[in-house]
């Protein structure tokens, strides 16, 4: 994850050194870059607690303020999430005895919406609060630690997919997202402004934790068909228990990223249009 967020501010830096040098009243007068840096966690099977295993996550975008009131925005999102059954307050839930860590890649496209007429650099229009609503696709990964290992989970189907015991193929890691999102942005001088943003990401999946079925799947089956690890990572249970519930079936998982950060002006201030009524 370091390495990535280094990339993020790297790339930024660039486009700052160019907004800088970039002469008034050019195309890009309309456009910024923004970088956020902030934190992300997940909500599902495995955890119901907001803000509870929060990691570093980081946010490279693009705005185009169609005028004061409405913007397009395009963003990448990087960040991880994980979540363990120990850390439950229900015996039921740490008998389970289940755990995952995700690396997650976003990519997302949508509108962003100001309460207020907003323009960098304008005295009269210089903060508001917005709302944002995207579309986009993510990229996860589920992992589990297995005998001092971190291994993926979604190649074993470890609740039977892709095997007799169940009538489901194995999930995708390439995911449909709705990022939706609220925040606020102040301008601090004529190509500078300050973000602050929070934002659910509400998934088509389930199988963000690698846990969606209700019930366990034969681990019999699961050792002939995909191998002694995938049974052993299908049922973890401390008591070794099959009867238990493994998952909620009837909800999705999400998760969020909020963050902090800057937005520059790729070109000198302009004109914008009148504020939409």
């Amino acid at each position: 994850m370091g390495k990535s967020l280094i990339f993020l501010f790297i790339t930024f830096g660039s486009c700052l050194s160019f907004a800088q040098k970039s002469s008034k009243h050019n195309a890009w007068s309309r456009s910024e870059l923004g970088i956020m840096a902030g934190g992300s966690y997940y909500i599902g099977d495995l955890n119901q607690v907001h803000f509870r295993n929060t990691n570093i996550a980081g946010q490279l975008f693009y705005r185009y303020n169609i005028h004061t009131r409405l913007a397009y925005r395009l963003n990448f999102t990087y960040g991880s999430v994980d979540a363990t059954d120990a850390q439950s307050s229900r015996d039921v839930m740490v008998n389970r005895n289940l755990s995952f860590q995700s690396t997650i890649y976003e990519l997302g496209s949508g509108i962003e919406f100001s309460y207020l007429p907003f323009e960098l650099g304008n005295k009269r229009y210089w903060g508001t609060a917005y709302l944002l609503a995207e579309i986009g696709v993510s990229r996860i990964n589920p992992k589990a630690d297995y005998n001092g290992s971190l291994v993926e989970l979604q190649p074993l189907g470890t609740e039977g997919q892709g095997t007799s015991a169940s009538s489901k193929n194995k999930y995708s890691r390439t995911q449909l997202v709705v990022p939706l999102g609220v925040g606020c942005r102040i301008s601090i001088s004529n190509n500078i402004g300050f973000n602050l943003e929070y934002g659910i990401r509400f998934m088509f999946t389930d199988y963000l934790d690698d846990i969606g079925g209700f019930r366990y799947a034969d681990p019999l089956i699961i050792a002939a068909e995909s191998g002694p690890m995938a049974a052993d990572l299908s049922n973890r249970t401390l008591d070794g228990t099959r009867n238990g519930q493994r998952g909620n079936p009837t909800s999705r998982d999400w998760y969020t990223f909020f963050g902090a950060g800057i937005t520059v002006r790729l070109g000198g201030k302009t004109g914008c249009p009148s504020p939409a009524q």
